[in-house]
């Protein structure tokens, strides 16, 4: 599991409180297990919303709040606070099927257009005001301003409330298609709610009709009868999926927890796979090496071939400082997986750790077959930079910096690098175009931040 900081620009709403903000840092959380997971967990319902298999994408958020998002494209962002807050992964699914109808809505592009229009109600509103204090009449210019801001924000709140309901409704239907029950959704629904009480949110009329989201009591009333009478709400989750969810969740909790809140939230007589999967980064973080690999056999001990308990156990060693022990668990959780580029990294990254020049051909061969199938892995392209740097070719070395730094959010940085490669690559090679792409892609990117000062 890795995590990366990557600027994303969210479509913002003002200071509404809409769940998008304005371009901000966040960390993604790259897990192959858990990628695969949730991309398995939509698949079914980007089917049933008449979509192809494979266009939307489930990304993770390393962010403890319980939210989920649309922020433009066909990607679906989901909090790890969600997550751990989901008792099973029907509500899951509850959850992205709503923020598939955001996606099949064209919600991020409407509430775009929509925020366009209340500024201009704004703007008109403040033209008013100047005309009228011009005049000497300042109380009729502060009303005039007063009433314009209302007015256009009124009007935001109620189209993304308009939103949200259209999705709740698109949500249910994509369910149905896809023969999911919706209790996961209602279920989900209901946390909310006791969110809103626990915390003393508002629940009369002016209430409502100040927030970005119906109030979630109407949701579930709105939703239930439907929900309560299709084929598919005595449907079981098929139970690999639960168990698959039930592991993913546990190995979050274990990543990102503190260690003695993960031991005591999983303590040592929990001997199932999640519990266990969650003790092994505990100890890890703990710098527990033994009893780390331990509690990673016995995972391998249930299931000798799950590449996920062998990933685990390649990176506890490989983090401890024994990459050579390392190097047959993630190779052999890299063939299982046929060559998931995630793992794949990690195997990378453990055979240039070895500094053995015997293991550089394979690593080559396995960084560059991870960034042709994920060219969005910073650290895959460090690993590779690595690899032709041990071997004293500085160019592609270079490009292959430039690529970590672009991505990475370093422009400066990857400008230089882009054109040290360029100067050393032969002109009008593929690789000489790659990196003029990469210094002209770095520019642009000074160039707007230049002038967002």
């Amino acid at each position: 599991m890795r995590l990366f900081a990557r600027t994303l620009a969210f479509l913002a709403a003002l200071a509404l409180g809409a769940q998008q903000v304005a371009a901000q840092d966040v960390s993604i959380l790259r897990d192959a297990e858990t990628e695969k997971l949730l991309q398995d967990m939509v698949n079914p319902l980007v089917a049933a919303a008449g979509m192809p298999k494979g266009s939307v994408d489930v990304v993770v958020l390393n962010d403890p709040s319980l939210n989920a998002m649309v922020a433009g494209g066909q990607r679906i962002y989901v909090n790890s606070g969600l997550i751990n807050a989901a008792d099973n992964a029907n509500q899951v699914q509850g959850v992205l099927a709503h923020e598939l109808g955001h996606i099949v809505g064209g919600h991020s592009i409407a509430i775009g257009e929509e925020y366009g229009r209340a500024t201009k109600i704004t703007i008109l509103s403040l033209l008013l005001g100047v005309a009228a204090a011009a005049a000497g009449a300042g109380d009729a210019a502060m009303a005039a301003m007063s009433l314009g801001q209302q007015v256009a924000y009124r009007s935001l709140l109620t189209y993304s409330r308009g939103q949200e309901a259209t999705a709740d409704a698109a949500g249910a239907t994509f369910l149905s298609k896809a023969g999911i029950s919706g209790r996961g959704s209602l279920e989900f629904f209901g946390k909310i709610q006791n969110l809103e009480f626990r915390y003393g949110y508002p629940h009369d009329d002016d209430a409502a009709y100040a927030s970005t989201h119906p109030m979630s009591g109407d949701r579930i009333a709105t939703l239930r009868e439907d929900y309560q009478k299709d084929p598919a709400w005595d449907t079981k989750t098929d139970p690999r999926l639960e168990q698959r969810f039930q592991r993913v969740k546990a190995k979050l909790y274990g990543y990102l927890a503190k260690p003695a809140d993960t031991l005591r939230h999983y303590p040592e007589y929990m001997t199932g796979e999640p519990a266990t999967y969650a003790r092994v980064y505990a100890y890890h973080k703990d710098a527990k090496v033994a009893d780390a690999v331990r509690e990673a056999d016995a995972l391998l001990a249930m299931e000798p071939n799950d590449p996920y308990f062998l990933e685990i156990k390649g990176q506890v060693l490989l983090e401890s400082g024994r990459p050579d022990e390392a190097l047959a668990p993630l190779r052999r959780a890299t063939e299982l997986t046929g060559n998931d580029p995630l793992i794949a990294s990690t195997f990378g990254h453990a055979l240039v750790a070895t500094e053995d020049k015997a293991h550089l051909d394979e690593a080559e061969t396995v960084l560059r077959a991870a960034v042709a199938r994920d060219r969005e892995n910073p650290f895959a392209w460090y690993e590779l930079g690595m690899v032709y740097g041990a071997r004293g070719d500085l160019p592609r070395a270079r490009l292959a910096s430039a690529e970590q730094q672009i991505m990475s959010g370093s422009p400066a940085e990857a400008l230089r690098s882009a054109n040290a490669a360029q100067a050393g690559l032969e002109k009008g090679s593929p690789d000489w175009i790659r990196a003029q792409d990469i210094s002209m892609q770095a520019r642009a990117q000074l160039e707007r931040d230049k002038h967002r000062k």
